[in-house]
Formats: C-alpha cells, structure tokens, sequence
C-alpha cells in the first residue's frame, strides 16, 4: 500500500478522534462554562450537522482545484476549528470551533476515498478506502480513550490542543506523501451533480444511512443499557466501547479485503448478520459476558459494510464520484442522528433501554432489502443493455450500465 495512505489515515484519526470524545468530555465542558449538560451536547448534534451540511458545501467549493491542494485546506480548517475549540472563551465559541471542525469531516473522507481508489490497482480499491478509514476506527480505540482520560486529568482544552496538533501532522503528511494529481479534466459541478440521477447512487447511499444507522442505534444508549440492564459499573463503559472499536477496525479490514472480491454478498451478509445480531442483543444485554460479545460484532458487522458501500459510490458515480463519495459520508452521520432519535422515542414511550437495539435490527434490515433490490435492478439494466446490443440497436440507443 501506498505511504499516501498513511497520510489520509493520520488525518482520518484526527477527525475520528475530535468527533467522538467530546462524549465523555461532556461534563467537564459543561461544568467549566457553567452550562447544563443537554446544552452542551449542542457540540455533539453541531457538530454532525456540520459534517451533513459540509460534504456537499466544501466538496462543490473544491471542485476547482487539485484534490491534493483541497485536502490541505480541509486539514487546516479542521486545525482552525480544534484550536478555536481550545481557547474557546466562552460556550458559542467552542460551538462555533466544533462545527468549523466538522465541515472538514465529510470532504475529507469524501474526498480522500477517491484519492485512496486512484493510488492503486482497480483490483485492490476498496482495501485502500478501508486503509484510509482504518484512522477512524483506531481512534475509537486509541484516540478517544487517551484524549478522554488526557481532558479528564490535564483539562478538556489539552485534548484539543493535542488533537489539533494531530491535524498538523496529517496536513504535512498529505502535502509530503500524497501525489499531486492535477483535477479530471472536463469534469464540473454539474457533473458532480449528474451522478445523483442515478438511482444506484441514491440506493447506495439510502443503504449507508440504515445500515450504520443500525449500528448507533443501540451504541448511542450503551452506557444506560450495559449499567442499568447488564449491571456494569459505569467505569466499565470505557472498556466496552474500546471493544466496539477494536470490531471496528477488525471489521473495516475484513470489508475492505472481500469487496474487492464480492462487494454485493458481502453487503448481503454484513447487513443480515448485523440485523441477526442487533436484535439478539436485546436478549445478551442481560448477560454481561454475552453483551461484551456482541457489542464487539455490532462493530465488526458494522464497519464491514463501510468499505463495500463507499465503494460501490464510487463505482456507480464513475467519472464524477467525489461530490457523491462525500455526501455519502454525510449520509452516515444523518443515519447516526435518525438512529438516536428514533432510539430516544421508544425509550420515552417506556419500551425500555434495550428497545433501541430493534430500532437498529429494522434499519439493518431495511439496508438489506435495499441491497438486494440494487442488485436486482442492475441486473435488469444489464440484461437490458444485452438485449439491445443483441438487436443491432444504436449505441446511443442503450440503456447506460453503470
């Protein structure tokens, strides 16, 4: 692989890390600009409609210059947002230094996708993309733990420092490692915009939001469920989620190396597996041994459909993929924010902590009826495409195959 891959993962560590450990940094934020806790997980919410709202915005403002050069800029807003965060005077500041943040994470894994495909053999792209979100995954076991138990000891503000600091090294690492490959020629923003006319590109990402939607359904509400149901102190929850983190990386890994083999029956099974399993886990909740299980196979399963759906945005986008690989990062925060709500719901109607983990199971399953109706679809569009070719029709006659 590629020493250009170590670059983007350096980067993606960063942007894993300033995403998720403001959720055990909560209360000493909260408590230093004498805030409630429910407003200060503003930064949280702010932050991923930032990455929503982002991906398309920075990537369409990119479209003009090199790839290269973009993710330079994308590495010092994202350093820009992590210091404003850390000198934050007062709570609108810090705010305002999250969401700068956040418009750097869409575009950059967006973009950093595309890049990661073009390094290598056509054969060997979806490992590349899982190289490169490999920096995500490990920040959930590394990253999160250290910067949360840093901003517990020295102050929140040193976690952000550190990670901007991060967010240097990745900037030096893209500018020194990553080739300099001038922008498609011929390709504009309207072009971009074309690849979403293609219904596979929209299934794919409709998959992305209910599958890893599954996923946060029941992580979001891990601490109240493995403490009040499987009887873990809440010290242990720390432990649990490096679990759900080393699934992760395990995961991306397997996914990355068997798309490139069989993307759709990969997608097949990590998505029914992932439903299997997240309604089981309403019944292991109970049992501290079994929920440790499987709250490290959500994120095996969950990650192992991550490289085959980026990819296979990729593949249906070809030509003018980067805007649509973008707005497909988004498309896993919007399932991250529609899986917590949903999961809130039925805990509020009194269905119990464990209730998220059906929401999870009927969004993981509902990602699987999607997959096999985007297969199904393309083999009528190529078997289409067969027939006209069979007749002697005119090229330009032809139903596209994408």
């Amino acid at each position: 692989m590629p020493l250009a891959l170590l670059a983007l993962a350096i980067g993606a560590f960063g942007i894993g890390t300033t995403e998720f450990v403001i959720m055990g940094l909560l209360p000493e934020v909260a408590a230093d600009f004498d805030v409630s806790i429910p407003l200060a997980g503003y930064l949280v919410t702010g932050y991923a409609l930032g990455v929503v709202l982002g991906a398309p915005l920075m990537t369409a403002l990119g479209t003009k210059i090199s790839r290269k050069r973009m993710l330079m800029l994308l590495m010092g807003l994202f350093i820009v947002g992590n210091v404003l965060s850390a000198v934050a005077p007062v709570f609108g500041v810090m705010l305002a230094g999250r969401v700068v943040a956040s418009l750097a994470h869409g575009a950059f894994f967006g973009i950093g996708s595309v890049v990661a495909a073009d390094l290598v053999a056509p054969q060997k792209k979806a490992g590349a993309i899982a190289m490169m979100f490999t920096g995500l995954t490990v920040a959930n076991v590394v990253g999160v733990p250290l910067g949360t138990l840093v901003g517990q000891s020295l102050g929140w503000r040193v976690t952000f420092a550190i990670v901007a600091g991060l967010g240097v090294i990745g900037l030096l690492g893209v500018a020194k490692l990553v080739p300099d490959t001038p922008k498609p020629e011929g390709v504009r923003l309207r072009h971009e915009l074309a690849a979403f006319r293609n219904v596979q590109v929209l299934l794919a990402m409709a998959m992305t939001v209910l599958g890893f939607g599954g996923v946060f359904a029941a992580i979001t509400y891990i601490t109240p469920m493995m403490t009040d149901v499987a009887g873990f102190a809440g010290s242990s929850v720390t432990w649990l989620l490096v679990l759900f983190g080393l699934g992760m990386v395990a995961g991306n890994l397997i996914g990355g190396k068997l798309a490139d083999r069989a993307l759709m029956p990969l997608l097949y099974v990590s998505l029914g597996a992932l439903a299997v399993v997240l309604a089981l886990f309403t019944l292991t909740a109970h049992n501290k041994i079994a929920a440790a299980v499987t709250i490290t196979l959500i994120g095996a399963l969950g990650f192992a459909s991550v490289p085959p759906l980026q990819k296979r945005v990729l593949d249906q986008a070809a030509g003018a993929p980067t805007l649509a690989s973008a707005v497909n990062i988004g498309a896993f925060n919007l399932g991250n924010a529609l899986s917590a709500w949903l999961g809130g719901l039925v805990i509020a109607a009194g269905l119990g902590y464990t209730a998220p983990n059906w929401v999870g199971a009927v969004l993981a399953a509902s990602a699987l009826v999607l997959a096999v109706l985007s297969a199904a679809l393309e083999r009528r569009q190529s078997g289409s495409a067969t027939r006209i070719v069979a007749t002697g029709a005119p090229a330009e006659q032809a139903t596209p195959v994408h």
